[in-house]
């Protein structure tokens, strides 16, 4: 049975996910679930794109101790330098160079010769290679590159140093029977491949992503790169989730495994769901909502004889469970701190002190508190960034009628500790809510983007609401929880105004926030 490594790459390649913007509080609370998860390797980000990512990366670096923290440099110095001062100070640093080969990116982009891109990787892989003990190189593009020259290169930068190496679908062209072809061909080609693992990491713009990474494996790779939930550019990259539960599924097809622990899966979706705001399909494979559902007669009497006729993974496999009560009215503080800690938190006393306000405060209003429930308050008190002025929804009313005009009243207290009140209306509840909290904050604000999706279900359940803002000329993304769907779309809102003005302190004072 091969060990396939999982390179989880959430954090850089997801967040490149057109609307995603996270700040550091909550990239580490995804790497620590990441760890629990049992990936491999976690890419942090690109130490050298910003001050912000370096430091995130330099944090996810220092925390996590059991999987290897690798960052993204391009093929020149002081990229490599970067990373290396973010990654330091990690378990297992590793550094993941890349550079271009196609015909079209080396004439396009790069505007260099094959024999000036040849030179490139080498030297970088070479000065890398001095300061981290595992050096990953990538051929940008590798699918619509001449096969030959991916020979000649991958040979001079094994030798240079590099122990892993990739070949991306970087744009999501090629096709399953053509990526285990590459494959076969650089391992047949390659005098040196045994020094190295190979690594496949696709894109799904043609839908072929979780296709591609299987034939990858098929044919001796023994990485893949992907993201949870498919996030990323574009159409997104593999989804991890799926690839895993694939081969422990189809282990007699595919013999091999991978060291994640697979009930963990939903956790995970759930929490980068949450801080990305990108909702999971309804269909979505393994982790979708309806991925164990069967409105079908045939299959539910199916499955009610014998769940294997429809179901060939169990949901407890992955994660999900009954969804039972597991907490109420009359619970106390230490059942719900055992109750957080068994969901994968460790709050410092004052946000558990917060958390379980909130949760006192839902038992009043909720008859069955849940899991998903408890995860939402805890997720939003976990990440909630500390010493950044605030501003706090007190209160909001809205009076609505099909025949008259929307109409809010908020209540909230500024940065500054000040309680103000405003009023002001809209063509519906929640442009009213939005047009009299601008009408409250300094600045001008914009609004881009508003989803909403139930967590959990039934007539009670909480709603979540994400926003995406800019205030300021900096864009921001905010969450909301709550039973009432306004009362969320308000925290929300206002948690993407706090999340800007954290930002620019950062930027202005460059300390983590």
């Amino acid at each position: 049975m091969r060990k396939v490594n999982i390179f989880d790459t959430t954090l850089r390649d997801g967040e490149q996910s057109a609307g995603v913007n996270l700040n550091i509080v909550e990239k580490i609370e995804i790497a620590k679930q990441l760890e629990r998860l049992g990936v491999d390797v976690i890419e942090a980000g690109f130490p050298a794109s910003s001050q912000g990512d370096f430091q995130a990366v330099e944090a996810i670096a220092k925390t996590i101790k059991n999987s290897s923290v690798t960052g993204l440099a391009r093929s020149i110095t002081r990229d490599i330098d970067s990373a290396w001062e973010a990654l330091k100070h990690s378990e297992e640093p590793r550094i993941h160079i890349f550079l271009a080969t196609s015909p079209i990116h080396m004439k396009y982009k790069l505007r260099k010769s094959p024999d000036e891109v040849l030179k490139n990787a080498v030297e970088s892989v070479k000065y890398a290679k001095q300061k981290f003990p595992i050096v990953q190189w990538s051929a940008e593009d590798a699918c619509r590159s001449d096969r030959d020259f991916l020979v000649k290169i991958v040979t001079e930068v094994i030798k240079a140093g590099a122990s892993v190496i990739n070949l991306p679908d970087t744009v999501g062209y090629i096709t399953p029977k053509e990526y285990g072809e590459l494959f076969e061909y650089i391992q047949s080609k390659v005098p040196n491949i045994d020094q190295a693992i190979l690594s496949a990491h696709c894109h799904d713009d043609l839908g072929m992503a979780t296709a591609n990474t299987l034939s990858a494996i098929e044919h001796g790779v023994l990485q893949v790169e992907g993201c949870i939930n498919g996030i990323g550019e574009r159409a997104g990259n593999v989804a991890l989730e799926e690839v895993a539960v694939a081969l422990h599924i189809r282990e007699d097809y595919y013999q091999a495994t991978t060291r994640l622990k697979l009930d963990e899966i939903k956790r995970t979706s759930q929490l980068i769901s949450k801080l990305t705001g990108m909702v999971v399909p309804g269909n979505k494979a393994i982790v979708g909502a309806n991925a164990f559902a069967h409105e079908s007669g045939i299959h539910q009497d199916g499955v009610l004889k014998e769940a294997s006729t429809y179901e060939i993974i169990t949901p407890e496999l992955v994660g999900f469970s009954s969804n039972r009560l597991v907490l109420g009215k009359h619970s106390g503080r230490h059942a719900f701190k055992e109750r957080a800690i068994e969901l994968g938190f460790d709050l410092e006393q004052e946000k558990l002190n917060e958390a379980f306000q909130a949760f006192k405060e839902l038992t009043d209003r909720k008859k069955e508190i849940t899991d998903d429930d408890l995860f939402a308050i805890l997720t939003d008190k976990q990440t909630d960034p500390e010493n950044v002025r605030k501003y706090e929804l007190e209160s909001v009313q809205v009076q609505y009628g099909t025949t008259n005009i929307p109409t809010a009243t908020v209540k909230i207290t500024t940065p500054e500790n000040e309680h103000i009140q405003e009023a002001g209306t809209g063509s519906g509840s929640v442009e009213a809510i939005y047009q009299t909290l601008g009408k409250m904050v300094e600045g001008e604000v914009k609004l881009i983007d508003y989803k909403l999706q139930s967590v959990g279900s039934g007539k009670d359940a909480l709603a979540d609401a994400y926003v995406k803002v800019k205030y300021e000329d900096i864009e921001s993304g905010g969450r909301g929880s709550a039973q009432d769907v306004l009362e969320a779309s308000a925290k929300a809102f206002l948690n993407a105004i706090n999340r800007a003005i954290g930002t620019k302190e950062n930027v202005l004072n460059k300390v983590n926030v």
